[in-house]
């Protein structure tokens, strides 16, 4: 897997800093840097409030030959499409459901951009919608996804997840930074 630089340093739109990075342990499968066996994806706001990442897979994640295990597409609109609305709502939230359509197989070694795009706001109660589309170099849709996401209170999202009351407390003043205008 190989994400590309260019959509997160800026040449593709602002680099997201997400809440989760101050936890000393970040070990996302999606979007950690530190997880080796992870997708280290990178993200980038894009111009109509959105955010994008760009990706190749290798063929550590092949399904059939030359062909990426659908299920990588889908683990990466989710990542996106859960962290969107966190940096939209400032609140952690979960999965309820997810919908992916696949137009055409994503093939090993190819580049992909994937954007995701919510109507989401700050305040509204869930669950919450969002979409994701895949484009491939061309910009040619190849796979859709749509998500709805419960957003969790943060005595719930410290049950749901394995963190100390001290790694609570630093994720909450992350997003809280996120809600204060």
């Amino acid at each position: 897997m190989t994400t590309h630089p260019d959509a997160a340093d800026g040449a593709l739109g602002a680099p997201v800093e997400l809440p989760w990075r101050v936890l000393p342990d970040y070990r996302c499968f999606g979007c950690s840097p530190a997880n080796d066996q992870g997708l280290r994806l990178r993200f980038a706001h894009t111009a109509d409030g959105g955010i994008m990442c760009a990706f190749t897979f290798d063929r550590t994640f092949e399904s059939y030959p030359g062909v990426v295990h659908g299920g990588m597409s889908t683990t990466v609109c989710d990542e996106i499409m859960g962290n969107l609305l966190v940096l939209r709502l400032g609140v952690s939230v979960f999965t309820t459901s997810l919908r992916t359509r696949y137009v055409e197989p994503l093939t090993v070694g190819a580049t992909y951009r994937c954007t995701a795009t919510t109507e989401a706001a700050a305040g509204d109660t869930g669950p919450h919608q969002a979409q994701a589309e895949i484009t491939d170099a061309e910009g040619n849709a190849v796979v859709f996804a749509t998500g709805a996401y419960q957003p969790v209170t943060e005595e719930q999202a410290r049950k749901r997840m394995a963190m100390s009351e001290h790694e609570a407390r630093l994720v909450e003043t992350a997003l809280a930074e996120l809600r204060t205008p």
